[in-house]
């Protein structure tokens, strides 16, 4: 089956299991960190919790922005952040705000 041809199922049967690959790839590499993935893609887990919060909000599901990062995280925000979460370096704090001005 060709791009083209591909109907609107598989394509979004595609598209669920990229982003479940995503979600396992940043889960397989909790080191880096959120401000390593805003400074570089100028997204982050945070970012596609809020995304991932919006679609299902656009599908009428009501949903809270900690239930969503719940789902983005693999676990409680809250316990991610004790676990994982390292202070951001002045180098990284530097960049982000070069990028980010008025954040």
């Amino acid at each position: 089956m060709q791009m083209k041809s591909m109907d609107q199922t598989t394509k979004t049967e595609l598209e669920a299991a990229a982003f479940r690959r995503l979600l396992q790839h940043l889960d397989d590499n909790k080191h880096v960190q959120n401000i390593d993935l805003m400074n570089l893609a100028g997204f982050c887990r945070n970012c596609l919790s809020k995304w991932y919060r919006a679609a299902a909000e656009d599908k009428g599901i009501e949903m809270d922005y900690e239930e969503a990062r719940e789902i983005i995280y693999g676990m409680p925000y809250k316990e991610w952040k004790t676990l994982y979460q390292r202070q951001a370096t002045a180098e990284q704090v530097a960049a982000f705000s070069e990028k980010n001005p008025g954040h």
